[in-house]
């Protein structure tokens, strides 16, 4: 049997391949859009693609099964019930496909969705008992799937579906199984998963916090707490591939924009985004642009800030940014991508137009500010659980969120310092702030890791 874990850096998304090369088949699990790993593994080992899986209407990215049925015109396959409208082979609980001596069983586990399902995998060459089990949404290493995202008037139900599928079908499972979930640390889906990417039934029963309640409403109290924000882009996502994601030949053209081109797409109400670093930004940036750097999770973060319909214009560094930025952002769904500015922001500022810089102190300014009792704003845009750790003396608490939805009261008038944990999701917010009209305000460099490396302290 052959297997593979493909890994999507930035979004925590994990797909699957499954074949035989002495049968010459392999299935594909989850895709991922950019479907090159999954066409290269098929050439090189000789298998040809003959089925795609998913495990659930993914909210977090876009499906490849279309771009793969369009090259290698495989089927693609979803549980029997999968709410949407395009044509695919359904599956049933209980159903079994083969790929030579690789053998997959479906599961129905909702949860996630009520349409979600695991697929046990046996290698015949080995034995006739599972050796493993792709759990899709609804088991990650250290974490369970969120049941919240289809909706408030079905979360009772996805929560009794959710522990049925944990504390009841997959109990019935031995402690050796291996577990391969479709998601791992960065993914939106859970809230607290590990950062390893596989683990076994028996080691998540005995250290997975969401394994370890004692009853059922134990364990729907902790289900009804608060999840991770679920971001613009994810009712989106769901809509793309309920519907059926266009390929990707289909997207708008790649456009290396002159200045004049750019900006009047940007006169159009084009949303431009820079992914320079905060350093780069902070020196000189096109008015009214958006800074979402490259790292940690570029994905996640667009999917937050920029609406998923917007017509969007690239600043990068280099066409090969441009071109693993345009790759990131198709993965979730993100496909007006009109272009990119040629010759980088250089090229902007020798055609003489005009830029704007964002103010970055330092944290030694702003403690020297404190010390001679200047009047300051500063900001603290972090989670709740990182500000209990403790913030900078006097800051107020607004989360990123609320200023992406306008849900905050700063007074524009006022000297502003926004920080986070590093400087990352302050320059998201500052960026965001100036471009609605904040023109005084500054993000701290280095956020709170510089603020306390500097020997400075947090208040709790």
């Amino acid at each position: 049997m052959y297997f593979k874990q493909i890994t999507t850096p930035g979004l925590g998304c994990f797909s699957y391949v499954i074949g035989c090369p002495a049968a010459r088949e392999m299935i594909v699990v989850d895709p991922k859009r950019d479907v090159q790993d999954y066409l290269d593994i098929s050439r090189q080992e000789g298998m040809k693609i003959t089925h795609v899986i998913d495990t659930h209407v993914h909210a977090d990215h876009v499906t490849g099964a279309h771009e793969l049925k369009s090259h290698t015109g495989c089927d693609i396959m979803m549980y029997e019930t999968s709410p949407v409208t395009f044509n695919f082979t359904p599956l049933k609980e209980g159903q079994k496909l083969t790929a030579g001596n690789a053998g997959l069983e479906v599961l129905h586990t909702p949860g996630h969705t009520p349409d979600s399902l695991s697929l046990l995998v046996t290698d015949f060459s080995r034995g006739q008992e599972p050796w493993m089990v792709l759990t899709g949404d609804v088991l990650f290493v250290g974490d369970i799937g969120r049941p919240d995202l289809v909706g408030n008037a079905k979360l009772d139900e996805q929560i009794t579906n959710l522990y049925n599928s944990l504390y009841v079908k997959l109990a019935s499972y031995p402690d050796h199984l291996e577990v391969f979930p479709a998601h791992g640390a960065g993914s939106l889906c859970g809230r607290g998963m590990s950062s390893k990417p596989n683990s076994t039934l028996g080691f998540e029963r005995r250290h997975n916090p969401m394994l370890g309640f004692d009853s059922f409403e134990a364990f729907h109290l902790a289900m009804s707490q608060q999840f991770p924000t679920r971001p613009k882009s994810f009712t989106h996502i769901i809509s793309t591939n309920a519907s059926g994601a266009r390929l990707l030949e289909r997207c708008p053209m790649d456009l290396a924009m002159e200045p004049d081109r750019f900006e009047e797409r940007m006169l159009d109400s084009a949303v431009v985004i820079d992914v320079r670093n905060a350093a780069a930004y902070a020196g000189f940036h096109i008015p009214g642009s958006i800074n979402i750097g490259f790292e940690p999770s570029l994905a996640n973060w667009v999917g937050m800030v920029v609406d998923p319909k917007s017509d969007l214009l690239l600043v990068v560094d280099s066409q090969a940014d441009y071109e693993r930025m345009r790759t990131e952002l198709h993965r979730i769904g993100y496909d007006n991508i009109h272009g990119y500015l040629m010759g980088g922001i250089e090229s902007w500022v020798y055609s003489g137009r005009p830029v704007d810089k964002l103010s970055i102190d330092s944290a030694q300014e702003v403690e020297q500010c404190l010390e001679d009792g200047k009047k300051l704003s500063i900001v603290d845009i972090r989670t709740p659980a990182e500000i209990a750790q403790g913030k900078i003396p006097g800051a107020a608490t607004v989360s990123l969120i609320d200023i992406l939805d306008g849900k905050f009261d700063l007074p524009e008038e006022d000297h502003h310092i926004i920080y986070c944990a590093s400087g990352y999701r302050s320059n998201i917010a500052a960026s965001y702030l100036q471009r609605h009209g904040y023109w005084n305000v500054r993000a701290l460099a280095g956020g709170a890791i510089a603020w306390t490396r500097a020997g400075y302290p947090l208040e709790k």
